[in-house]
């Protein structure tokens, strides 16, 4: 996940994994107890304030079982940060993690957390392709409880005028963004492209659009250098380049691009779903004057990233039977409509995507299922954090300086193959 106020809820809703002590078998309490009694839910910053009432429903019900819930500060990194200062010293200060989806992989490599039961969730009902967030080494290590995925924002006023369709590959977003764009004082293309994780995401969205790769073998080969990882650098690179990405997104994050589209400064903007609302408020410009569709790739639709949270269970926890069953309590139906509906995060439920009532309230919902269905989890490596940081330092480098796509290719190989050796 690491995104300002209002995307890190996106990214960083409760989460939760499954965990057992040093030499317990899967679903048998640490501590020699029965593995039940109260326990903590830790989180990014919940800035909805939906979880509590959740939770509420969980400690009615549960008197000698409740849950306290502690927000940590909304960055995703600060958050990661502290929880592995805990992990790492094996403290049972928290019971169940909210963790980002690409955590998974190191989390579990670490030993922090053990694979679970499948059998226990509902996963036939989630989208396919969060189940994948939650899994390394072939095994579940844990359950998905929101997920995201990036849509292509556009001034539906602008393009109606001009006659032109939202692009769906990456030859037509070029094109309207070097032409039309400034005919109506706009800046072209913007995503995310600070050295930060939304850099990654962008990066890895652009790279597998274009039918390439980064990492392969959940993090164990570097193949970002390949005809069509180049493919998907080169449409950053080039669009810096020739200036239908302007210099300044290079300074921005989800909340950055997002007011500059909001303000009417943009013609496309790469964002997640948190963004559909603020930008359709009353206070916006562009109220009712912007669409939104999947993102667009190299010679069609494009994959994005996942984003969105997996819940997990601290493998120190004395009482994991009952985090096992908090976890069935979040992932169950009824609180995944309360995930969109007082959340406003996007729930793994699929058959809510299609709900007519909730289409109403939310229009997004079925350009985001496809966008879903069609993306990939982030990079999946047991050294995830070392590995985006160089992904964020090299890309920037060269957006920022305009290297070539050679030799880009050539630095982020050389890195990527360094931590990859090292691990």
């Amino acid at each position: 996940m690491r995104w300002k106020r209002a995307a890190g809820r996106a990214l960083l809703v409760c989460s939760l994994l499954f965990a057992g002590p040093t030499g317990a078998r899967a679903g048998e309490p640490a501590g020699g107890s029965d593995g039940r009694g109260p326990i903590t839910l830790v989180t990014g910053g919940d800035l909805t304030g939906y979880l509590r009432g959740v939770l509420d429903g969980w400690n009615d019900r549960h008197p000698r079982e409740k849950v306290t819930l502690v927000e940590l500060p909304d960055a995703a990194d600060e958050v990661r940060a502290q929880l592995v200062t805990e992990l790492r010293s094996r403290s049972d200060r928290f019971d169940v993690l909210n963790i980002d989806v690409a955590w998974t992989s190191e989390f579990a490599a670490a030993g922090w957390i053990k694979p679970v039961n499948a059998d226990r969730f509902p996963l036939k009902h989630f989208l396919r392709p969060v189940v994948d967030t939650a899994t390394f080494g072939g095994r579940l290590y844990a359950v998905p409880y929101v997920t995201n995925a990036g849509l292509l924002y556009y001034r539906k006023d602008v393009l109606d005028r001009e006659g032109v369709r939202p692009p769906r590959t990456w030859a037509e977003l070029e094109r309207l963004a070097k032409t039309v764009a400034p005919k109506y004082g706009l800046d072209g293309y913007a995503g995310q492209f600070l050295p930060y994780e939304g850099l990654t995401a962008n990066v890895g969205e652009a790279v597998q659009s274009a039918g390439g790769s980064v990492l392969a073998g959940e993090g164990s080969r570097v193949t970002v250098d390949s005809p069509a990882a180049r493919r998907g650098l080169s449409f950053l690179l080039d669009g810096v380049r020739e200036g239908w990405i302007p210099q300044r997104a290079l300074t921005y994050k989800e909340e950055e691009s997002r007011k500059a589209f909001q303000d009417g400064r943009l013609l496309f903007l790469r964002n997640w779903p948190y963004a559909y609302a603020l930008a359709n408020a009353r206070s916006s410009k562009v109220a009712g004057k912007f669409g939104a569709v999947p993102l667009p790739g190299a010679d069609g639709p494009g994959s994005s990233a996942l984003g969105g949270s997996n819940l997990a269970v601290n493998a120190q926890s004395r009482h994991q039977r009952t985090a096992t069953e908090l976890i069935s309590y979040l992932t169950s139906e009824p609180v995944q409509r309360r995930v969109l509906t007082e959340g406003a995060l996007p729930p793994v439920w699929a058959d809510l995507y299609a709900d007519p009532e909730l289409v109403r309230r939310f229009p997004y919902l079925p350009t985001l299922k496809r966008g879903v269905l069609a993306a990939k989890p982030r990079l999946k490596s047991p050294h995830y954090d070392q590995v985006s940081l160089a992904v964020q330092a090299v890309m920037h480098d060269a957006l920022v300086h305009r290297r070539s796509t050679d030799a880009t290719v050539a630095r982020l190989t050389r890195e990527l193959r360094a931590i990859v050796d090292r691990g």
